[in-house]
């Protein structure tokens, strides 16, 4: 028997294409909190603002500086902000998609050793942007192909 003051799911009523864009800000929001939490963030004493010299690794696998972690922490604002509204949630899923393809390229393209390495990627970072960008351009296209099939 169906209770009749059962809790109302958060996610009725909103459209898939904000709930992908408040799900991938919220995990932007976690990556650059975890950032600056001492063991989860493994040599933390070794945190530098930016730089190659940044020895902290976030799950003792990704490396991170303040700078990475500030990135992280903005695009995960701007997708709470803009996954308010369809057109915000596909533009967050699109753009920030496209960003973290270019942050991947960054990583296979600069000298890791060097300043050059401002924001302090590493291999593992290089492939969860990839991973990232990826999976938020795959559903900012979807959901707009979708609404696309929807106007027909």
């Amino acid at each position: 028997m169906a209770h009749s003051r059962a809790r109302r799911n958060p996610a009725d009523g909103r459209a898939p294409v904000r709930r992908a864009a408040s799900g991938f800000a919220v995990l932007l929001l976690l990556l650059g909190v975890l950032g600056f939490v001492p063991g989860i963030t493994s040599s933390f004493a070794d945190l530098r603002f930016a730089g190659p010299g940044s020895g902290a690794r976030l799950l003792g696998l990704f490396q991170v500086s303040v700078v990475q972690n500030v990135v992280h922490l903005a695009f995960g604002v701007a997708g709470l902000l803009l996954s308010r509204t369809v057109p915000g949630a596909r533009a967050f899923l699109l753009g920030g998609g496209a960003v973290y393809l270019v942050l991947w390229l960054f990583g296979l393209a600069v000298d890791r050793r060097t300043e050059a390495n401002v924001l302090a990627v590493n291999g593992a970072d290089t492939w969860l942007h990839l991973l990232l960008g990826a999976a938020m351009l795959t559903l900012g296209l979807l959901a707009r192909r979708r609404d696309h099939h929807h106007r027909r």
